[in-house]
């Protein structure tokens, strides 16, 4: 065993969780390179909505020409508007996933783990501590983000005579869904980090499942796959923003418990794998 390993009974319960919490933040917010990723996430945000504002716009006027176009329009129920803030979550989920990866990945890569462990014995405080921080900032961001990202792309649609009201009940619904989205994929990034102990192998992992599984499931043919392409965690938001169930996908209800499962059974096994092995 190593040195390095710790004796937690003799050096004692160390500090109490809310300082732990605290401690862990103070690092999270002084990171260059983690204000640099959420910087990049409400910019890609707003980029993507104002982006996808003027594509929709575009369509919209074509559909006035076009019969097609308008019937294609006519089949989404003529709101095209209302999905434009959120049209970056694809890009903030990887950005922010990635994050989570880094944020516990570079403890074990940098060696900044044995000290964190030296004051703060009991593992599963600063992990938990770190889980929180990086959850609830991923959560506001996302949610900020999409907010702005809204108020941007309304002069932008209003030019094209289309309505988003971000105060409706879709618009919220779409807003807190899709921010506890992000803040489950950045969990699960957080876990990925601590169970594979490398930043490039978890952050591969991550877009492993929330970019090539997708693809692959939907490319490769078969019964077993077109099923179990529901319960990959990217196909969960749909159900649960949906004004009306759509046939052959789960009930959001379903897609709720199978986004919480994505998140608890890989952070339970990193707190498993964080006690087991050594630093």
């Amino acid at each position: 065993m190593s040195t390095a390993t710790l004796d937690r009974k003799a050096v004692g319960p160390g500090p109490a969780f809310h300082r732990v919490l605290n401690s862990e933040f103070i690092k999270f917010r002084t990171l260059l390179s983690t204000l640099i990723l959420l910087a990049s996430t409400a910019l890609v945000m707003v980029g993507f909505a104002a982006l996808s504002a003027w594509g929709t716009g575009q369509f919209s006027e074509q559909a006035s020409r076009d019969p097609q176009a308008a019937a294609a329009m006519a089949a989404q129920g003529g709101d095209l508007a209302v999905t434009i803030p959120t049209s970056g979550i694809s890009f903030a989920q990887l950005i922010l996933g990635s994050l989570g990866v880094l944020l516990m990945s570079s403890e074990f890569t940098t060696g900044m783990a044995r000290s964190t462990f030296a004051a703060v014995p009991k593992r599963l405080s600063p992990f938990l501590a770190k889980l929180i921080v990086v959850m609830v900032s991923a959560f506001l961001l996302t949610a900020l983000s999409t907010y702005i990202a809204g108020l941007v792309s309304l002069p932008i649609v209003d030019n094209y005579n289309l309505k988003l009201d971000l105060g409706s009940s879709q618009s919220v619904k779409l807003l807190l869904v899709n921010s506890i989205y992000v803040a489950a994929v950045a969990a699960i990034g957080m876990a990925l980090g601590t169970i594979v102990r490398n930043s490039a192998g978890g952050i591969m992992s991550l877009v492993g499942l929330f970019f090539v599984a997708p693809i692959a499931f939907q490319l490769i043919p078969g019964d077993f796959f077109k099923e179990a392409r529901k319960f990959l965690p990217t196909n969960t938001i749909s159900p649960m923003t949906a004004v009306e169930h759509v046939p052959e996908t789960l009930e959001a209800w379903q897609a709720g418990l199978v986004l919480a499962a994505w998140v608890v059974v890989p952070v339970a096994l990193a707190m498993f794998l964080l006690k087991k092995r050594d630093v």
